[in-house]
C-alpha cells in the first residue's frame, strides 16, 4: 500500500521513523519532506496535497499523538488533509483513537483507528 503520512510538525521525527516502520512492514511511504524541511507554508502544503491524490497513493496516515495534553491530537492543517483526502477517495487512517473534536466528520469519513499498532495497516 502506498500511504501518505500527515501530522503536526511537532511530530517530526515519530513521522519519520513511523515512515521506516511502514517501509518494513512493505508498503510505500511518502513524508511531508517540506513541512519536515521547513520549506514555505504555502509552497509545503500544495506539494503535500499533491501526494496525496497522486494516483498511485491509496491512503494517508495522520500521526495523532498527544499534544500539550490534548489526546489524538489532529491540527488543522492535518484535518484538511483528511477533509482532502476523503474528496478524493483515499483511505484514511489514524494512527491512535478519533480526536474528539472531529468525531463526526472523522467516524463519517469512514476514518479507522490503528490503536497504535502499525500492523493493522491493511
Amino acid at each position: 500500500m502506498v500511504v501518505v503520512l500527515c501530522g503536526s510538525m511537532k511530530f517530526k521525527e515519530d513521522i519519520i521513523n513511523i515512515g521506516k516502520r511502514l517501509e518494513k512492514l512493505g508498503h510505500t511511504t511518502k513524508l511531508p519532506i517540506e513541512c519536515i524541511n521547513g520549506e514555505p507554508k504555502e509552497l509545503a502544503s500544495r506539494a503535500h496535497f499533491n501526494r496525496i491524490i497522486s494516483e498511485d497513493t491509496d491512503a494517508i496516515l495522520v500521526v495523532n499523538n498527544e499534544k500539550n495534553g490534548i489526546a489524538n491530537y489532529i491540527g488543522p492543517n492535518s484535518f484538511a488533509e483528511v477533509a482532502f483526502a476523503f474528496f478524493h477517495n483515499k483511505k484514511i487512517f489514524l494512527l491512535n483513537d478519533i480526536y474528539e473534536a472531529y468525531k463526526d466528520e472523522l467516524e463519517g469519513w469512514k476514518s479507522v483507528s490503528l490503536s497504535g499498532n502499525l500492523e493493522n495497516l491493511k
